[in-house]
C-alpha cells in the first residue's frame, strides 16, 4: 500500500492563541488517526516562490487513512478552534511513489 503525505503551508497567521488551541487538538487527534509527525515549524531555507512560514509534514499509512484523519470528528473540533480567518494555509493530500 502506497503512503500518503500531508503537508500543511502556511500562508499567515493571524491569531497565535486560536492556532495554539487548533495544536492542542490536532496533533493527538491526527497521530490518533495514524498519523506520523515528519517535520513541522518554519523552514530552514526557502527556495524559488516560496514564504518563510510554518510548515508541517505529516505521513500516514494509505491516502483513505489521510482523508480520514482530516474528516474525524477529532480533526473537525481542532479546526473549529482556527474559526474563519486564525490562519491562512493550504492543505496538500499526495500520495508516496
Amino acid at each position: 500500500m502506497t503512503k500518503a503525505y500531508w503537508i500543511s503551508a502556511y500562508q499567515s497567521i493571524n491569531d497565535n492563541d486560536a492556532l495554539a488551541a487548533y495544536a492542542e487538538l490536532a496533533g493527538p487527534s491526527l497521530s490518533a488517526a495514524g498519523g506520523k509527525f515528519l517535520a513541522r515549524g518554519m523552514p530552514a531555507a526557502v527556495k524559488e516562490n516560496g514564504l518563510k512560514m510554518r510548515t508541517v509534514l505529516i505521513e500516514f499509512e494509505s491516502l483513505d487513512a489521510a482523508l480520514a484523519a482530516y474528516d474525524s470528528p477529532g480533526y473537525k473540533e481542532a479546526l473549529a478552534k482556527l474559526g474563519s480567518n486564525a490562519v491562512v494555509r493550504e492543505i496538500r493530500i499526495i500520495e508516496g511513489i
